[in-house]
């Protein structure tokens, strides 16, 4: 990673997806800082940092960092030095899960920041479980993650207490991208595609759900393959079939390449996706204008959040390469949310980690509650984050801007 020795400095103390070496051993490594010896923690962090969604990646990574770093530099927890080791799972279950058992494998990794995917998520969850290592996700957004595979029937059962995130799911990102497109673009007939994976079927099927009981009509579906380009075929089928917007579940380097191609149709529609296309790079992928396309994205934007601008400000400072991009200001509150529980369970312990910290700290995660970067940080009974916070994005002039931002209530 590009700050590999800044991450060997930080400290768990920002909210988000931190690479901090958390210390889960009973003893803990330790260090020296002048004062005193400090027990040296481990905060894991699971991301794609190559590949095609690495923009991503590095962002969850970057953030995490900052927070480590923070913590640290604040003393947040005193006699902790926070430290975050990153790996890369390029976006790949297998990988996601080899990642896990090596992060639990590490004595002295007390939490997990990650991943990006829900696909990936399934894969390592079970790991942490067992290990009884809590993992907070920035990005994840696949209701069955933490309340089962029967959510959609109403059977709610927590699978994992181990797994928290700080991004809103999918349940409700389908039904608001819905109520905008029907209600607010006044699109009434919408062909839908996905790219067959976890995240993006499952946004696909809750929002054409959605959008059939305000009363519009799915004209046609199609699916798409990860890392192919050539989507031809599918835009001939949106093209006749009269469609008057088009939804896609998936992520950027599919979603703009589909958009770019239905447009060189000569179907001059929308198309509109989830927080996966929400990326500058969709739009640097298409060589056809974008304007009008639309996203959806958990929470509010950060820009625009007076409780960000000191992580954007320190963000910058940072020096980091890569923007902080979509899941930056839920990454840092996901760091920060293990430094806090971290905190509760020393402070409880007479100043020293305990011999059971890892399962303490799940303990902890599950009461934390703050002021962070994106809002009010605090976790329901499954996990949930209880910020149900959305926006919706337009490409206008060549760039993403937000055009409505809300609560939603189910």
């Amino acid at each position: 990673m590009r700050h590999r020795s800044l991450l060997v400095l930080t400290t768990v103390i920002t909210t988000g997806a931190l690479t901090l070496t958390a210390c889960g051993s009973r003893d803990g490594g330790s260090k020296d800082n002048g004062g005193g010896k400090k027990t040296v923690v481990v905060i894991g962090v699971d991301a794609p940092l190559t590949g095609s969604l690495s923009a991503l990646g590095q962002g969850i990574k970057n953030s995490v960092d900052l927070a480590a770093k923070t913590a640290n530099k604040n003393n947040e927890v005193p006699g902790i030095e926070f430290k975050v080791e990153g790996l890369d799972d390029q976006a790949v279950p297998a990988s996601g899960q080899a990642n896990a058992t090596k992060l639990v494998g590490n004595k002295d990794v007390i939490g997990v920041v990650g991943p990006l995917n829900s696909g990936v998520s399934q894969q390592m969850q079970g790991v942490f479980a067992s290990a009884k290592l809590a993992q907070v996700s920035p990005a994840n957004t696949n209701p069955s993650l933490s309340q089962g595979d029967n959510w959609g029937k109403g059977e709610f059962k927590r699978p994992f207490d181990t797994y928290f995130r700080t991004a809103a799911t999918d349940v409700v990102q389908g039904k608001f991208a819905a109520q905008y497109l029907f209600k607010d673009a006044g699109k009434k007939k919408v062909f839908v595609v996905d790219d067959k994976q976890t995240y993006g079927a499952g946004l696909a099927a809750i929002f054409s759900d959605e959008f059939k009981k305000l009363g519009g009509e799915v004209v046609g579906t199609d699916h798409v393959t990860v890392k192919e380009t050539d989507f031809s075929s599918t835009a001939d089928k949106v093209k006749a079939s009269g469609a008057d917007s088009v939804y896609f579940g998936g992520q950027y380097p599919e979603g703009g390449l589909l958009a770019d191609q239905i447009k060189k149709t000569g179907a001059n529609i929308p198309l509109m996706g989830g927080d996966g296309i929400q990326d500058p790079a969709f739009i640097s992928a298409s060589g056809e204008a974008n304007e009008g396309d639309l996203s959806t994205s958990i929470g509010y934007p950060v820009e625009k959040l007076p409780t960000a601008k000191t992580f954007i400000a320190d963000y910058q400072a940072a020096g980091y390469k890569d923007p902080y991009a979509a899941y930056g200001g839920y990454s840092y509150d996901a760091g920060w949310a293990v430094i806090q529980a971290v905190k509760a369970v020393v402070a409880a312990n007479d100043g020293k980690l305990p011999t059971d910290a890892r399962a303490k700290v799940v303990e902890a995660l599950g009461k934390v509650s703050f002021e962070g970067v994106t809002g009010k940080v605090a976790f329901d009974q499954y996990g949930d984050t209880t910020n149900k916070q959305l926006t919706v994005y337009k490409v206008e002039g060549g760039k993403w801007i937000d055009v409505k931002s809300d609560t939603f209530n189910q």
